[in-house]
């Protein structure tokens, strides 16, 4: 399938260690920014469905707001249950103090 990037918003509208969702056609997308770097995730929790950005987010880690799962957005491992299934991470990158994400299959 294409790969194509993105773009979301500008790097001047995120707060530090703040997250932001998005979505994408039909993909819901958290884009997290800490300490100058940009990560993108699954917005869903594996586990319970919901919003991840309406959940909290600490020393990288975003925390599922219902049942307290917690992933590395990172890498989108988990690190705490219930969950036991990760979530996906996305390449990011900043041209032209845009914020792009690489998505699959989207125009």
């Amino acid at each position: 399938m294409t790969m194509n990037w993105v773009s979301l918003c500008h790097l001047d509208d995120l707060d530090a260690d703040g997250m932001y969702p998005f979505v994408i056609g039909e993909k819901k997308i958290a884009i997290y920014l800490i300490s100058g770097a940009v990560y993108a995730t699954d917005n869903i929790c594996s586990h319970a469905y919901t919003l991840l950005t309406d959940g909290w987010l600490e020393d990288g880690l975003v925390e599922c707001p219902l049942h307290g799962a917690q992933f590395d957005i990172r890498t989108g491992q988990v690190v705490r249950g219930p969950a036991d299934c990760p979530i996906a991470v996305f390449e990011t990158r900043i041209r032209e103090n845009v914020v792009e994400v690489l998505i699959e299959g989207t125009v």
